[in-house]
């Protein structure tokens, strides 16, 4: 029997050779399209097509691989490997997804958001307020970027002194939104926890900032135990961090107007305070001035006309003794008679110039 010319493989073998091919000349490929067939197998696996208008190829991946929400009919990048499966069916292993196309990106941000919406990541009810003056901060951002830049230099400007801890991060990109989540897990592990916890970046294009619409960083923001501050990109930009966070900033620059007081501004309220203060001390001085003069002069009042009274008792009591007073009684004519009223006895007779010893000679009834 004459020898095939090529190698004769098994099934298997054929198709491990391939994609042991495809591995070393594909270890990875980015494919674009739309999603069709798009479900979730015992909510562990996700199955979907992704094609264009000349083919399709089907997609495989686990459910926390998948960081949006995605549906049929959104344009899509897949990050994936090309692999043949056992049953000989071609197929991409998905290692991560994005939105392509502003519409795709609103569309995955809409069916995000209202998500979070219904589970209450968003209610105001669960914000907390910042720390007035924070002495110890945390920072999420890259320190290469302008945004990091603005924050520090305006935070130094307007009081300084704080201690700032700067965890470096990608802000944009496949790897930016496990970077940013690995900060957060850092600086909530911490013995001393900062007093607040600023995530920041400048401004850019939808698809810069679709880092921020990733669902697990927004559910470690929401899940913080230190008080969060995000500002990502410009005042008009809105990512689902940015909701998910105690308190949203319009720029990294408006974040640190946020996290602590201007010192020259806290200055002239303060001096203005102490004016007030001073002011409605004196005014307070003058009421309690007139409210003493006014109690003392009704307190003289009273005790004048106490001690009016008082004399005036005084005379009368001095006058009824007055005419009580014996010497008085002999002055008018009268005489005092001293001794026992009895036949035979002596009496004495007092008059105001005289006295007269007598003998009772009668004695009778008037």
């Amino acid at each position: 029997m004459e020898k095939s010319p090529s190698p004769i493989f098994s099934v298997s073998d054929f198709l491990a050779a391939l994609n042991q091919t495809l591995e070393y000349a594909y270890p990875f490929v980015e494919v674009e399209g739309e999603v069709a067939s798009f479900k979730v197998n015992q909510n562990k696996f996700v199955f979907f097509d992704l094609k264009d208008a000349g083919g399709t190829v089907g997609c495989f991946m686990t459910v926390w691989q998948l960081r949006i929400p995605i549906e049929d009919g959104m344009k899509v990048v897949v990050r994936a490997t090309p692999k043949l499966t056992p049953w000989g069916k071609f197929s991409l292993t998905v290692q991560a997804i994005r939105p392509s196309g502003e519409g795709s990106l609103k569309k995955s941000f809409e069916l995000l958001k209202a998500k979070l919406e219904k589970e209450g990541l968003f209610s105001d009810d669960r914000k907390r307020p910042l720390p007035e003056l924070p002495v110890h901060i945390g920072v999420i951002s890259s320190t290469q970027a302008a945004g990091y830049v603005d924050f520090i230099t305006i935070l130094n400007e307007r009081w300084g002194g704080m201690k700032v801890d700067v965890a470096h991060v990608q802000v944009q990109g496949e790897a930016a939104a496990d970077q940013m989540i690995r900060a957060i897990k850092y600086f909530n592990e911490q013995e001393q926890l900062p007093e607040v916890l600023v995530i920041i970046r400048g401004g850019g294009s939808a698809d810069d900032l679709s880092a921020f619409n990733d669902e697990l960083l927004v559910r470690e923001i929401a899940a913080s135990r230190i008080p969060t501050l995000v500002g990502v990109g410009h005042e008009v930009d809105e990512t689902l961090a940015d909701m998910a966070a105690d308190v949203r900033a319009a720029t990294p620059s408006n974040a640190a107007q946020i996290v602590v007081p201007d010192k020259r501004e806290l200055v002239r309220s303060l001096r203005h305070l102490v004016a007030r203060i001073l002011v409605r001390l004196d005014l307070f001085v003058d009421d309690m001035h007139r409210e003493i003069k006014t109690t003392l002069t009704h307190g003289l009042t009273i005790l004048a006309s106490r001690v009016e009274l008082q004399q005036s008792q005084l005379v009368n009591q001095q006058q009824v003794l007055a005419a009580y007073d014996p010497q008085a009684v002999l002055e008018r004519g009268y005489a005092i008679v001293r001794g026992t009223v009895k036949v035979g006895s002596t009496i004495t007779i007092e008059k105001r110039q005289q006295l007269i010893e007598a003998e009772v000679t009668n004695v009778k009834a008037k």
